[in-house]
């Protein structure tokens, strides 16, 4: 297979450097006026649609297509049903807040971040564990390690679990590859889990006698309602499991163009269906009380379409640069994804250094080989890179989501829900110096030094 050359300019690229710092600066500067999802789709629309005329004109058409079709529809219907079917199961109590529940808590919501999405992982635990902690006066590092485990780390072992991983799995890992990444997941979340309990265990007798028995005295039984989702979203994970390229052939790029689109998408329909049988039978209520409302997913819907047709041409470019820019290690691309991932968004990232890494020469000649997952001159690839490069870019963007409000999703809608029940969080820079730089870094950078000199 012959090397295809785009020719794409540098320059190119403003659009999606602008589109990623929008979402960078938008919230911390522009509050009011970047909440309104009117103002996002502006922004998408207005780098957007300059970006798809420019590839069109020059012949990318097609690599803009591509985008759209075969990886924009799939990323945000898989979204859009972990929303909604998460959204229809409601959790609620209020229970003794002795560390090991609190830890148990944030131990459970680590190990559903991967089954339904850390986004649903947290939508369905943040308010029980609020109000579990509402008679406590010490409770913002409980949401702190909230956000890391369960909106971020938990995520790692399935595509469904954070969105770099699913578009890494859009383009050619296998579901059950990134079971591999279980000794990182395994390391960071017993750190996690342990360092919590220890500080928790520190705050707890650090409470007033009073807060104690109040604590004591207001117990709900822990109650959950809206089962039959689960029931959907086990139909959404056996989707993504065998709903593929890998079972069914005809969905293979190469095949795509010649097959109905009920084939082409057909995982897509399966899941729309699932999220229809979920606003069905799930009664109003407990959508209610969950607060449900269409706002988050619009957001992400609006802004990914700016993000997925900006970086066209920057991934172009990326894939045709890449052996100049130096990274050739695993550990670069490691901390060159998590750094950015931890201010940009996680998504894009990963996919930005996936084309960097798909642009490298054992890369091209595996892919001109018709190599995309399997071995070839003893370097293993799975979607197309090397599957130890695919390891650290898909650990980097997940783990150093963490890292700041805005390195992945949910994370600012954690912070808000825990604001909205007057739990003082720390600004976006104490979060950085006060948590993240303290406790996730070391342990981020523990688990690559572990497993690069004692793999398993």
């Amino acid at each position: 297979m012959e090397e295809i050359l785009y020719n794409v300019p540098l320059w190119a690229s403003i659009p999606f450097a602008m589109m990623l710092l929008m979402i960078a600066v938008g919230p911390l500067f522009f509050e009011h006026w970047w909440e309104n999802n009117k103002n996002k789709l502006i922004v998408s629309l207005a780098l957007g649609i300059p970006t798809s005329i420019y590839l069109i004109a020059t012949g990318l058409g097609v690599q803009l297509e591509e985008q759209l079709l075969d990886d924009y529809i799939p990323f945000i219907v898989l979204l859009t049903s972990l929303f909604v079917i998460s959204g229809g199961i409601h959790l609620s109590g209020d229970i003794q807040a002795k560390p090991w529940v609190n830890t148990l808590f944030i131990g459970i919501g680590f190990l559903l971040a991967s089954i339904m999405g850390t986004t649903g992982a947290a939508v369905l635990l943040i308010r029980p564990l609020i109000s579990t902690n509402s008679q406590r006066k010490y409770k913002t590092h409980t949401i702190l390690f909230f956000i890391a485990a369960v909106a971020n780390c938990g995520g790692m072992l399935t595509p469904l679990g954070d969105p770099p991983l699913f578009l890494l799995y859009l383009k050619g890992a296998p579901f059950t590859w990134f079971l591999h990444l279980l000794p990182e997941w395994l390391f960071v979340g017993v750190m996690l889990l342990l360092i919590y309990f220890i500080l928790d265990t520190y705050w707890y007798k650090k409470e007033k006698p009073e807060n104690i028995r109040a604590d004591i005295k207001d117990i709900t039984p822990i109650r959950i309602t809206g089962l039959v989702n689960f029931i959907f979203l086990a139909g959404v994970v056996l989707s993504v499991v065998f709903i593929n390229r890998n079972f069914i052939p005809q969905m293979n790029v190469e095949e795509r163009a010649h097959v109905p689109v009920y084939v082409k998408y057909l995982r897509e329909i399966v899941m729309f269906i699932l999220s229809a049988f979920s606003l069905f039978f799930t009664k109003k209520e407990i959508r209610d009380n969950n607060k449900f409302t269409w706002s988050p997913i619009i957001e992400v819907a609006v802004l990914f379409l700016g993000i997925f047709i900006t970086m066209v041409p920057a991934l172009l470019y990326l894939k045709e640069n890449a052996a100049s820019f130096g990274f050739t290690q695993p550990w670069q691309f490691y901390y060159a994804t998590g750094a950015l991932s931890a201010f940009l968004d996680n998504a894009p990232t990963a996919l930005a250094f996936h084309g960097v890494a798909s642009g490298l020469p054992e890369a091209i000649a595996a892919a001109s080989a018709g190599v995309s997952n399997g071995i070839f001159n003893g370097i293993s690839f799975v979607a197309g890179i090397s599957e130890i490069l695919l390891k650290d870019i898909a650990v980097g963007s997940v783990f150093f989501g963490a890292m700041t409000y805005i390195g992945n999703g949910p994370n600012f809608m954690i912070k808000a829900i825990a604001e909205e029940n007057k739990i003082k969080m720390p600004s976006f820079f104490g979060y950085i110096f006060k948590f993240s730089l303290i406790v996730l870094l070391p342990i981020y950078i523990a688990v690559h030094l572990l497993l690069t000199y004692f793999p398993f």
